[in-house]
């Protein structure tokens, strides 16, 4: 399945975004290496459906021929015929676990940086406007708009606040602009106000040079930093990003909890696509294939469906994993003991 699927889906990405690949000259090798990166990122994430297309497939062929009929009959239990599906099942969770924490990421780099390279020029990756950071616990920063192609941020604000949480002084600034060459921060029209014993102590310049305890990157992340992370870095990037207060913590989080729903949906999907199959229906494999792929994809919508809510409005990220897998692993349960009778 694996085989039939990754070349359909490459030639269709290459068909849609050949033009775009030679109006920008995009090397041959990083069009193979991005193409390599493609097939790691989409085969983990099709797996599971993969997985269950692939039991659909063999199961219907033993029911037409009437071999589970002749195993059951002969005395072995329902639970023993399950049991190489679920050898094979955990096989291929541990695969999908260790691609996705580990492997997947690496690829993931190079894949996004190759698609906004040359396939999203002038799209913004990241979050531009109103950026709001905590530093650390005493250090925070504000960005009306920050311009990535220019590194320059407009109408920044750093306040510094003293151990008891008091103000100790406000940085302001016109824009703030970072040089890469020299590793330092460029301010114009510079005040910083410093308040001592309930004086307020004014300072200002038309410029001036700095270093601040922050990068780009801190301000910035791009929106598939996730995705680019292995599993313990991805769980310090969310205890970072929470003790600083990040709005968009909880896409993070989704990120984190797919890692381990994934795997978990390989049983789900294997669970269902045997008690699917394993019942002899009218119209042969074709009807079995249907019904069950229409199952199947209706459980992945389920996933988008709850995964979209936790990226955009205030959902519990766990909640928008545990919901599709709970309500289709009660749909699998029910389902299998219908087949076992």
């Amino acid at each position: 399945m694996f085989i039939i699927f990754i070349p359909i889906s490459i030639l269709a990405s290459l068909a849609e975004k050949i033009n775009k690949i030679l109006d920008n000259k995009a090397p041959f090798l990083e069009v193979l290496e991005y193409y390599g990166n493609f097939t790691l990122v989409l085969g983990n994430i099709l797996m599971p459906i993969l997985l269950f297309l692939s039991i659909i497939f063999f199961t219907t062929r033993l029911t037409e021929r009437s071999e589970i009929v002749a195993m059951l009959s002969s005395g072995v239990s329902f639970n023993r015929f399950l049991r190489p599906y679920f050898i094979g099942a955990t096989i291929i969770a541990i695969l999908i676990f260790l691609m996705g924490s580990f492997i997947v990421p690496n690829a993931s780099v190079q894949y996004h940086e190759f698609e906004y390279d040359y396939f999203h020029k002038g799209r913004n990756d990241r979050q531009t406007r109103n950026i709001f950071n905590q530093i650390n616990n005493q250090d925070y920063v504000y960005v009306s708009f920050f311009d990535p192609n220019r590194n320059i941020g407009y109408y920044f604000t750093f306040e510094h606040f003293n151990e008891d949480q008091t103000l100790d002084y406000k940085i302001t600034s016109t824009n703030i602009k970072w040089v890469p060459v020299d590793t330092i921060y460029s301010l114009t029209s510079y005040t910083k106000r410093k308040f001592r014993a309930g004086k307020e102590i004014i300072e200002k310049k038309r410029k001036l040079d700095t270093l601040f305890n922050f990068t780009i990157d801190d301000l910035m992340p791009v929106s598939y930093i996730a995705e680019t992370k292995n599993l313990f870095e991805l769980n310090e990037f969310i205890d970072d990003q929470q003790r600083r207060g990040a709005s968009n913590v909880n896409v993070y989080i989704l990120a984190k909890y797919k890692r381990w729903a994934l795997p978990i949906s390989a049983y789900i999907l294997t669970i269902i696509a045997v008690s699917v199959a394993s019942i002899k229906r009218r119209g042969g494999m074709g009807v079995t294939l249907a019904f069950g792929m229409f199952i199947g994809f209706i459980y992945v919508f389920f996933e988008r469906i709850f995964g979209v809510l936790a990226k955009q409005a205030d959902f519990s990220p766990l909640m928008a994993i545990l919901i599709p897998n709970v309500l289709f692993g009660i749909l699998a349960f029910i389902m299998l003991q219908r087949a076992k009778r």
